[in-house]
């Protein structure tokens, strides 16, 4: 007997006036909402079993979708794709196209220049600066900047490691092609 009355009882609820946050929200709480005590609570915290609702989930319908549109609260941060609810007609799929490489071979200076710098990390940068220098542009590594030899005006080779010459530079801010007399050094460009 005397073990019994050192331990508080269970049964004794404080009026809802009295209640802390810890009554509400606490143990005690979790223990009258598993009694069923409060059937507000109750319902919200445990949920209301789809079969009092009129839907049948028994076994034997288990390949049956609850909806076509709704695939789960979570479809957000889930990582299974939904199949979509739509097939693409056969007269949309092309399978002629020509590759991206022959492509960019018939765009000018300019529109290589704009994939260039518009695409930073991009296959298409990558494929556009090799069209650049095929074309003779070269990447100048310390000024950012393309640069190629002026046709006119034979560079003079300065050292091993150098060449002065004049040089046409394309300026990305201005977007235009600027001409200059230029000592080159050949570690600084991309080959």
């Amino acid at each position: 007997m005397g073990k019994e009355q050192d331990q508080p009882s269970l049964n004794t609820t404080k009026p809802e006036s009295e209640q802390t946050d810890m009554d509400r929200y606490g143990l005690n709480g979790l223990l009258s909402l598993v009694r069923g005590e409060q059937s507000d609570q109750n319902t919200v915290a445990l949920g209301t079993d789809l079969n009092f609702l009129g839907l049948d989930l028994s076994s034997r319908t288990d390949g049956v979708k609850l909806s076509k549109t709704f695939a789960s609260p979570w479809i957000e941060t889930s990582r299974s794709e939904v199949e979509p609810q739509f097939k693409t007609p056969e007269e949309f799929h092309i399978s002629d196209v020509s590759k991206l490489e022959e492509k960019l071979t018939l765009f000018t200076d300019e529109t290589l220049f704009y994939i260039f710098y518009t695409r930073p990390r991009d296959v298409l940068q990558e494929l556009s600066a090799r069209e650049l220098m095929n074309r003779n542009w070269r990447f100048h590594k310390g000024l950012s900047l393309w640069l190629t030899k002026d046709q006119s005006v034979e560079p003079i080779q300065q050292d091993a490691q150098s060449e002065r010459g004049v040089y046409i530079f394309f300026d990305p801010h201005n977007w235009e092609r600027v001409k200059k007399e230029f000592i080159l050094q050949y570690a600084s460009i991309v080959a």
